[in-house]
């Protein structure tokens, strides 16, 4: 799983916007899955939690709290970026950024009738605004 994890967050990750900043990642799993098998997003920029409130998740041009992803229909394909919009400014330069989630797998099985849910952690050092990297990837709409 390491070699996913090393891809799930690229150096051109982190962008500013008008009210804070944005940060791609990628899906760190062997499928695509359904956006509803996202739970307990967090995210923490330079050792510090965003607030409760301060993070969405960008679908297209609908923002979308954290929490409400299990009503989502929609899909978090594996070449694509889910797209984080935090409301807090951050200065030019690198910050340390990490994410925290849990993922259902629906098709796996824990234990009888329940599925497995996998933890992730996901941390790297991002330039902001830092250079583009080719890719074929797009954000999650």
């Amino acid at each position: 799983m390491e070699g996913m994890l090393g891809t799930a967050v690229r150096e051109d990750a982190l962008t500013a916007t008008a009210e804070g900043f944005e940060l791609r990642i990628g899906l760190p799993w062997i499928r695509s899955m359904p956006l509803s098998s996202i739970a307990g997003l967090a995210v923490e920029v330079d050792g510090v939690p965003l607030a409760p409130g301060k993070l969405a998740v960008m679908l297209g041009l609908r923002r979308v709290s954290p929490g409400a992803l299990q009503e989502e229909q929609g899909w978090w394909f594996v070449q694509d970026r889910l797209v984080l919009a935090g409301r807090r400014g951050l200065s030019r330069g690198t910050h340390a950024v990490a994410v925290d989630f849990q993922l259902m797998v629906p098709y796996l099985q824990a234990r009888p009738g329940s599925p497995l849910v996998l933890p992730f952690h996901l941390e790297a050092r991002l330039e902001l605004d830092g250079k583009a990297v080719p890719s074929a990837s797009l954000d999650v709409a």
